[in-house]
C-alpha cells in the first residue's frame, strides 16, 4: 500500500532525507545528488543488470577473488562470527562467504526495503539453519545493530567497491562509523577497485546496451514519482567522465536543452549543457587503499587481487587504539 501511494505522487510518504538531499542538490552549484538515492526498487533491479554486463568487470572479478580468498578469510577471522553486510543488494556474492565462515548470524543492511526482504528470503532458503536478520537502513548513518548479535564477534562485509562512491572524507567517516557499529576486535572484508586504463573504465560505466544510462536516468523518474516532480526525463542524457586528477569515474545527467521543472513545489531551471552530478567511483592503488583503511580505524591484515590486478579484496581488523607510533 505504501509503495502504491508513493507511486501515485504523495510526497508526504517519501523519505524526508531524499526530499532534502534532492532539493539541496538541485539548488547548489555544481548540482549534485547523493548516489545512494539511485536504489529504489527499479534502481536496484537495474544495478543487478549492470553487474551482468560484459563490460562491467568488477562483479565477476570480485566473485572470482572471493571464491579463492574466503577459505583464508575463515582461517584468519575464525568461524562463528555474525556477518554484517553493508548495502547487501541481492546478496549474490554473500553465499560464497557464508559457506566458508560458518557465521552465527547474517545481517544484511540495505536502503531498499522490498529488495532487501526478497533477497533475504532467497538466502534463508539457501541456508535454512542460519539466522538471517534483514535490517532496512541507510548504512551511511550510525547504526545500532540488532540486540540478537550484540555480544557476537562480527565480520563486516562491504563488497563491490561501494566505498569508491564516496569522496575520501566521507569514506573515512563511513569506515569509522562501521568500526563503531561492529566494535573493537571486529573484522571487515571490503572490495576496492583498482586504477586502470581509461578505456576499460569508460566501457564499464557507459555500456553499449545503455543499462547504466537507464540506471542513471531512473533517479529522475524516482524524483518525479516520489516528490511530485515534473522533470522532462527525455531532456537529459547519461554522461560518464574519467577524472584523472581525482582518480575517479564521474556519472552525470546532462541537460540536452534548456529545461524548467518543479520538485516538491520548488522551481528549477537547468540550461543546456549543465549537469547534475550523480555518482563518483573512486579507484585506489595499493598504498592508497591501505592509507584509507588505517584512516578509518581499520588495520589491513590480508589482501587478495586477480591476476590482472584490476580489483582487490582487503581483510582488516578493528584493533585496539594505541598511542603513536
Amino acid at each position: 500500500m505504501l509503495k502504491r501511494e508513493i507511486e501515485d505522487g504523495d510526497q508526504s510518504l517519501a523519505d524526508p532525507q531524499f526530499r532534502a538531499d534532492v532539493l539541496a542538490g538541485l539548488a547548489r552549484r555544481p548540482r549534485a545528488i547523493p548516489a545512494r538515492w539511485f536504489y529504489d526498487r527499479r534502481g536496484s533491479e537495474l544495478f543487478e543488470e549492470i553487474t551482468e554486463l560484459p563490460e562491467y568487470y568488477p562483479t565477476r572479478t570480485e566473485r572470482a577473488i572471493l571464491e579463492r580468498a574466503c577459505p583464508e578469510v575463515a582461517t584468519i577471522a575464525g568461524t562463528g562470527r555474525a556477518v554484517v553486510e553493508f548495502g547487501s543488494g541481492s546478496s549474490v556474492k554473500t553465499p560464497i562467504l557464508l559457506r566458508t565462515v560458518a557465521p552465527s548470524a547474517y545481517v544484511p543492511i540495505d536502503i531498499s526495503g522490498d529488495f532487501l526482504r526478497e533477497s533475504s528470503k532467497t538466502l534463508s532458503r539457501q541456508f535454512p539453519d542460519l539466522l538471517v536478520l534483514p535490517f532496512e537502513a541507510d548504512f551511511m548513518k550510525p547504526l545500532t545493530l540488532p540486540r540478537t548479535i550484540a555480544d557476537a564477534p562480527k565480520l563486516g562485509f562491504f563488497p563491490g567497491s561501494t566505498i569508491g562512491n564516496m569522496i575520501p572524507r566521507q569514506a573515512v567517516d563511513l569506515l569509522r562509523s562501521m568500526r563503531e557499529s561492529l566494535g573493537e576486535g571486529a573484522m571487515l572484508l571490503i572490495g576496492m577497485d583498482r586504477i586502470k586504463d581509461e578505456s576499460t573504465l569508460m566501457s564499464a560505466y557507459d555500456d553499449a546496451a545503455g543499462v547504466t544510462a537507464a540506471f542513471n536516468l531512473n533517479l529522475l523518474d524516482r524524483i518525479n514519482r516520489e516528490l511530485e516532480g515534473t522533470i522532462p526525463v527525455d531532456a537529459f542524457r547519461h554522461r560518464a567522465i574519467w577524472n584523472d586528477d581525482r582518480a575517479r569515474i564521474e556519472m552525470h545527467l546532462e541537460a540536452t536543452r534548456d529545461v524548467a521543472f518543479t520538485v516538491a513545489g520548488n522551481d528549477f531551471t537547468v540550461p543546456a549543457g549543465e549537469t547534475i552530478h550523480t555518482e563518483n567511483s573512486h579507484k585506489y592503488g595499493t598504498r592508497d587503499a591501505r592509507i584509507l583503511l588505517r584512516s578509518g580505524g581499520w588495520t589491513p591484515v590480508a589482501m587478495w587481487t586477480d591476476p590482472g590486478d584490476r580489483f582487490a579484496l582487503y581483510l582488516a581488523e578493528a584493533q585496539a587504539e594505541r598511542p603513536a607510533p
